[in-house]
Parts: structure tokens; sequence; C-alpha cells
């Protein structure tokens, strides 16, 4: 099961495109209150979303993101059909991707 959900919503020519990703987001600073010990950097370095195959936005993120990120965007156009690809990998190399096709 893919760690991201996926939402549009289509209006006027536009296009609102919601995305939640399940991720902790750790940035190594924090300490775990049992044992005190330093909890490792853990979070989502590159977050890349396609439209129809065409990459619409590709960017660098830092560990200084909440748990559990959510993003949103307004697009030009957006019918439905289409396909958004999001896809992300984080610091320690895990990546996940998902496809949704808009309704």
């Amino acid at each position: 099961m893919s760690s991201i959900k996926i939402r549009t919503k289509r209006t006027d020519g536009k296009m609102q495109l919601r995305m939640l990703i399940a991720h902790p987001m750790e940035h190594g600073r924090n300490r775990d209150s049992k044992t005190n010990a330093l909890i490792p950097a853990h979070f989502i370095q590159k977050l890349t979303v396609k439209h129809n195959n065409t990459v619409i936005m590709s960017g660098n993120i830092g560990a200084n993101i909440a748990k559990d990120p959510y993003f949103s965007f307004l697009l030009k156009g957006g019918d439905v059909g289409d396909k958004i690809s999001i896809s992300w990998l984080d610091n320690l190399g895990n990546r996940d991707s998902q496809e949704y096709i808009v309704k």
C-alpha cells in the first residue's frame, strides 16, 4: 500500500491537487524520551509531481517539514481521465510513488 494519498477537485477550468504523505520526517535532533538517544534523521529529500507524464513540480524538501506532510497545488486545466503521478525519495534511499486518474 502506498504512503501517498491523492485527491483532486476541479472548478472553473482549474484543478486543485491535494496530497498527504505518511512519513516520519525526523530531522535528527530529537531525542527518544525513554533512552535519551538521538533519533536518526529520516526525511523526504525529493518530491516530484507529474501531470500526464509531464513534470509540473520537482523540488527538494528539507528535514524541517512536519510529520506526514500535506501539499496542495492549483493547476490550470485538468480533465477527467488525466493521470497524476507523485513520487518521493528520502535520505535513507526509501522511495514511493502513486498514480491517480482524475475522476
